[in-house]
């Protein structure tokens, strides 16, 4: 929660985060939030994504994204960004790669991926 903190979502933000350029989607399992995911239309990029401890690899991060990836495209975005650890050791370094994000060399620390809306 420190990462998000740093990057402004915090419980007391949240809420003016989440207007109408912005959308947060949520995996629950039994009335407990496994995953979330928060995107912004306003500058294009993904602005915090999540996973708790244990409830990796079961496919709730990659389908967030993707829901994430398609509002953004559809609100006119043509290329989206995210920031996240420069620490290649990181689990989500690798779990962007795959979902077709690409590095960009922009940021000197933390990496910057982006990934381009299909057909542009």
């Amino acid at each position: 929660m420190t990462e998000l903190a740093s990057q402004g979502v915090t419980p007391q933000t949240l809420p003016a985060l989440l207007d109408r350029h912005v959308c947060a989607w949520v995996a629950e399992q039994q009335n407990t939030v496994m995953a979330f995911v928060i995107a912004s239309a306003l500058d294009a990029r993904v602005v915090a994504m999540f996973v708790r401890p244990g409830h990796e690899r079961q496919g709730l991060g990659r389908q967030l994204m993707q829901r994430a990836e398609a509002w953004l495209f559809s609100q006119g975005c043509e290329e989206i960004w995210l920031v996240t650890d420069d620490d290649e050791r990181v689990r989500a370094n690798g779990f962007y790669r795959h979902l077709g994000w690409q590095e960009d060399d922009l940021l000197d620390g933390p990496i910057r991926f982006i990934k381009r809306a299909p057909g542009a």
